[in-house]
């Protein structure tokens, strides 16, 4: 029988919520929320997708993750350099990396996105695929609002999503 892969899991107390974080093959997969039922549905597809279990340890990735989270919180950090590994579909990797160009203290709304990628049409996908998004934080789904410039759905819950802008000087 092969072996089981492994995802190293560990958790992180941030002042808007516990998160947990994952790494795999000395690359962050996993910064995501401790709450809603939507965990499950990430921590499968990982497992699922990776073949792999999870284990409650460390990495050298997962130790990056915490002391940049840490300086992030601080306000000391605007930009992270953990390699990170998107586990997803093809279009959800497409718009996880779209999240990316999105710049500290900024915001854009899923319909910018969706024209930002060709895809105008595509803004309840766009939507979905941001729900998806199992890297928060690093993967800034945090500065994807509604068009009216209301704070929409977030994995964390509003009042994280309103502390991590508040973070990064969106008013």
């Amino acid at each position: 029988m092969q072996e089981k892969n492994v995802i190293h899991i560990k958790y992180y107390e941030s002042p808007c919520g516990r998160l947990i974080l994952g790494s795999f093959k000395g690359k962050l997969c996993l910064c995501d929320w401790q709450r809603e039922k939507r965990i499950n549905i990430v921590n499968n597809r990982l497992k699922r997708t990776l073949k792999a279990e999870f284990k409650e340890g460390t990495s050298d990735v997962i130790e990056q993750a915490s002391q940049q989270l840490d300086d992030f919180f601080a306000g000391k950090r605007k930009a992270f350099d953990v390699p990170l590994l998107f586990v997803g579909t093809d279009f959800q990797k497409m718009v996880w990396n779209e999240l990316l160009t999105v710049p500290f203290g900024k915001t854009i709304s899923y319909s910018e996105m969706a024209q930002r990628l060709g895809l105008p049409k595509a803004v309840r996908a766009v939507a979905n695929a941001n729900g998806a998004n199992a890297i928060a934080i690093f993967t800034p789904c945090h500065r994807v609002i509604g068009n009216n410039g209301s704070l929409t759905g977030f994995a964390g819950g509003l009042d994280a999503k309103r502390m991590l802008l508040e973070l990064e000087g969106v008013s």
